[in-house]
């Protein structure tokens, strides 16, 4: 499917887990002429050969057929496109202050090209006024054009949930707000016409659209801290909470289920709350209860080699020299994204300690070992992710072996069915 020769073209500046899914929707759409930009050059060579680097059925669909889009690493190959969308990384740094690096990069490679009339929207997520305050001074300064009078910035953060199959860019409510309100209604039509199942919603301006993506995801973090922090409770206090929360979650109204685990990973969750944390501290408030969330949260893969160390306890064995392998590198089941993943936390801590470590994930890893393997040659497992693979082959694959004991850091296991196995079962608040 492709555009016909005068309808506009859209750039998709970051070639990723957002940016393709996009390009991809937009092409499909059958209105627009279409370019991919990317500033990794051997990405852009694997899209030129129809290779999907990311996880996403639809973009592997998308390149299989062959599209007529343009896939470059030059900047002046985006010339002249009407519509330029902006779907970079927006990482933290060491010390947790938010990157921007790609977002200014993004913004510099875009400004020269700007036309009159043109829109730009940025759907990384950022913390509030980060539009106004960062991509729009970069874009004014490099353009001599007027954002709002000569050009429209937007800001359309994305939703895409990396391996689900159900939600998807076709199917999620957006919101989008522009620095020209006049403006909004002419690129949110855009939107609509690629977003067919979905509504996408108006606001008022750049900084509500800001604002929600990040509360969004910090109401997700907090929600999991709280679940944590009562996993470490109820171990004390010798209560199932894996079983608590399923009994709390029949009431019909007033309650969502969040459930521990061994940490919290990917680009997201465990990334955002720090922008809000960030920019509010600017403003003179400080954020006390995200910062306490991010603690609870970061201190889970030490709450979880913890529990490794006391199950060593009972078997009196130490740490040091002991052979474990951890399954799963990814941050969520059944992808290969490992941005922020727990397990290299908990990789680090075990080997500081003196721990033989293996770790294992049959999508992150290029050639990984069999499961098989990792049964047969370690005393402890600690699943790290809750792969469909571990749930479905590991239950057959411990009977008879040697492992004694199992850390289930996403409580995915069958408990019982494990300890009827003569091997030492922990999990997270189980």
């Amino acid at each position: 499917m492709g555009a016909h020769k005068n309808q506009p073209t859209i750039a998709v500046i970051g070639l990723g887990y957002v940016g393709l899914p996009t390009l991809a929707a937009i092409y499909r759409s059958g209105k627009y002429h279409t370019v991919g930009y990317d500033i990794d050059t051997a990405k852009i060579s694997r899209l030129k050969k129809g290779q999907n680097p990311i996880d996403d059925p639809q973009v592997t669909q998308y390149l299989k057929n062959k599209p007529n889009t343009k896939f470059t690493n030059k900047p002046e190959q985006i010339k002249n496109a009407d519509i330029y969308i902006i779907a970079v990384p927006t990482p933290i740094k060491d010390d947790h202050i938010p990157d921007y690096s790609y977002i200014e990069s993004a913004a510099r490679s875009i400004a020269p090209l700007l036309n009159k009339n043109n829109h730009l929207v940025l759907e990384s997520t950022v913390n509030p006024g980060t539009c106004e305050e960062i991509v729009i001074p970069i874009l004014e300064a490099n353009s001599n054009l007027i954002a709002g009078t000569d050009f429209n910035v937007a800001h359309c953060p994305e939703r895409i949930n990396p391996g689900d199959n159900h939600w998807t860019i076709y199917n999620i409510d957006r919101n989008i707000g522009s620095i020209n309100p006049g403006m909004n209604r002419e690129i949110a039509d855009i939107y609509r016409s690629f977003i067919n199942n979905a509504t996408i919603h108006e606001r008022t301006n750049l900084k509500v659209t800001e604002s929600s993506k990040v509360v969004e995801n910090t109401f997700r973090d907090i929600n999991i801290a709280f679940v944590n922090e009562l996993a470490q409770s109820f171990d004390a206090m010798d209560i199932d909470l894996y079983e608590t929360i399923q009994a709390a979650s029949n009431k019909p109204f007033g309650y969502t289920p969040y459930w521990p685990s061994r940490g919290v990973g990917g680009h997201c969750i465990a990334v955002d709350p720090y922008y809000l944390i960030k920019h509010a501290a600017q403003s003179g408030f400080d954020h006390r209860f995200l910062k306490l969330a991010r603690d609870i949260n970061n201190f889970m893969p030490t709450y979880t080699v913890n529990k490794c160390i006391q199950a060593l306890n009972q078997i009196k064995k130490s740490v040091n020299g002991t052979s474990l392998g951890i399954l799963g590198l990814a941050y969520k089941a059944d992808v290969s994204d490992d941005r922020e993943s727990p397990a290299y936390k908990i990789i680090n801590q075990l080997e500081h300690l003196g721990a033989k470590v293996s770790p294992h994930d049959p999508l992150v890893q290029t050639k990984p070992r069999p499961l098989r393997y990792l049964v047969d040659h370690n005393q402890v497992l600690i699943i790290a992710t809750n792969h469909t693979q571990y749930i479905e082959q590991l239950p057959n694959l411990l009977k008879n072996s040697k492992v004694k004991i199992i850390i289930d850091g996403m409580n995915c296991l069958n408990k019982t069915q494990i300890e009827s196995l003569g091997i030492i079962y922990q999990g997270i608040g189980r």
